[in-house]
Parts: C-alpha cells; structure tokens; sequence
C-alpha cells in the first residue's frame, strides 16, 4: 500500500475486510493457480502475498496447480513435440514421465520456495502422495494416454499439512490401484479436492474477466450466476469453448457442496483479495 496513503484510511481498509475474514476464518479455501500469473513475476508476488496473508489471518488455503508452460519447455529441450487432442495434451508413457518431473518436481518446488519467501510455510504434495488423488484412465475425449479423470480424493494428507500449520500446495498428478499415473487437469482437480474438503471456496485463475455475455466485450462481465442458469447459457452460446469445462468444474464443485466458485482474472494484481475481500469482487461467481 502506498505511503501517500493516511494511516486512517490504511485503518479503514482493514476494518472494512474484518466481515469477510469472520467469514471465511477456519474455512477451507481451493485456489487453482494458472494463466499468466504463473509466467509474470510482478502477478507471481501478487498471489504469494495473497495466499499468505490468507493463510495467516486463518483461513485454511489450499494452492492447486498445472504448469503446461514448463512442460511444454521440457519436452522441446529433450526433443519431444507436444501434441494435443482436442486441446487436451496426448501424454504417452515418455511424456508422463516429464509430466510428473516437472510438476512434481520443478513447478512445485518452485512454488513452494515463493511462498517461503514471503513468510508463509508450505509443503510441496502431489496428487500421488498418501493416495490423496485416485484415477483412472480418461475415455471420454478418445485416447488420451496417461490423462485421467479423479475418481476420489483422500483429503487426509491435505488437512495433516495444515493442521501442522503448512500450506499444502498441490502438483495434480494421480494414480491407480495398479500404480499408472496419470496427468489431471488441474481445474478438475481443483474442483474435486475443493468438494472432497467441503470448501467455502473454490477459485480457478485464467486470463480473462470471467464469463462474459459478449466475449468480444470485457465490460458485460456476469458477476454471479446460479448452476441452474448454466445449461441455458450454453444453450445460447454465452458460455462456449474453452469455458464450457471451467464452468462445468464450477458447477459440479457447487453441486458437490462447496459454497461458491469463482472464475477470476489473474492478470489483476491481488485478485484473489479483491473477490474474496470486497463486495464487488471482481470475476464470476457460481452458487
């Protein structure tokens, strides 16, 4: 906050956010890190911040992430050509292998490593630790490989980090009973460990407004729509494309018992504060 700032209105705005933080205190919180705050250093501080000053007012934050980028670098290095399947990555045994190396290893010790930097405490999972993500094979897309859909999530090694006191930040790999791994969307996944923790919120990050009534125009942003509205809007080709599985994510976490999704705009610095700490907010939101 700037120093032009007074101290009185310095006050104010903490005053004014003490309503949200009795809200949200001891509750479960899922954010899905992605888009261009992953990739842009100023919006990489941005939502460290946030998620530790979220963290250390009470409420119990879970970071959720992908990292296609540095996958995607990883195999060119190593001379492996992505290849995508109706906009879904086709990960053969070789490409799952890269998958969960970077994912597991450089992507979320990375992250890990941020948040320590700005005074938090986190502990690095991945969907294979403890059992915590069980999947099977996805089929319904045709053959993706080592892709999979969440069958159950053990939130058991989620609440054991933080009721040690660690942020627990998730690499979305999981596995089998027979012990193939498989790469997970990490807004499904988001989804799925936001509803098996009973969340107050699940929020996915991306690089635009929210669901847009005209998505050539960012100003007739919809700021809340009802899961039962959204079959409707699909029909009328508001809600199209690449929104259709973020959204159908949203809805199936509501129906599943977490109290409201957003869709945000992580090009926003402090995002994640805004929609959670204002009355405006600042994205869509699905109740």
């Amino acid at each position: 906050m700037s120093d032009s700032i007074s101290n009185q209105a310095k006050a104010a705005v903490i005053v004014h956010a003490l309503p949200y933080i009795q809200k949200y205190y001891g509750k479960y919180v899922v954010v899905k890190y992605g888009g261009n705050a992953m990739i842009d250093d100023h919006l990489k501080d941005c939502v460290m911040r946030d998620i530790v000053l979220l963290n250390l007012i009470g409420i119990k934050v879970v970071l959720v992430h992908g990292g296609g980028p540095d996958i995607n670098a990883t195999l060119k290095r190593m001379g492996i050509e992505p290849r995508f399947v109706n906009g879904l990555r086709y990960t053969d045994a070789e490409t799952m292998e890269v998958v969960q190396m970077v994912l597991s290893g450089k992507t979320n010790k990375n992250l890990v490593t941020l948040v320590e930097q700005h005074g938090g405490r986190a502990l690095g999972l991945c969907g294979i630790d403890g059992g915590m993500i069980r999947a099977t094979k996805k089929t319904d897309k045709g053959d993706l490989g080592f892709v999979g859909d969440v069958t159950e999530v053990d939130t058991a090694p989620i609440t054991d980090a933080i009721d040690q006191g660690y942020i627990p930040v998730i690499a979305t790999v999981g596995c089998d009973s027979e012990g193939n791994v498989y790469n997970i969307n990490a807004d499904t996944a988001a989804a799925a460990i936001a509803s098996a923790l009973g969340a107050e919120n699940l929020i996915l990050m991306t690089d635009i407004r929210g669901l847009l009534r005209d998505k050539e125009d960012e100003s007739t942003l919809i700021p809340s729509v009802r899961v039962s509205e959204v079959p409707g809007l699909i029909r009328e080709g508001i809600i199209s494309g690449g929104m259709i599985p973020k959204i159908e994510c949203c809805v199936e976490s509501v129906r599943q018992g977490v109290s409201r999704a957003f869709i945000i705009d992580g090009r926003i610095p402090h995002s994640i504060l805004i929609e959670m700490m204002t009355d405006e907010g600042i994205g869509t939101m699905f109740l």
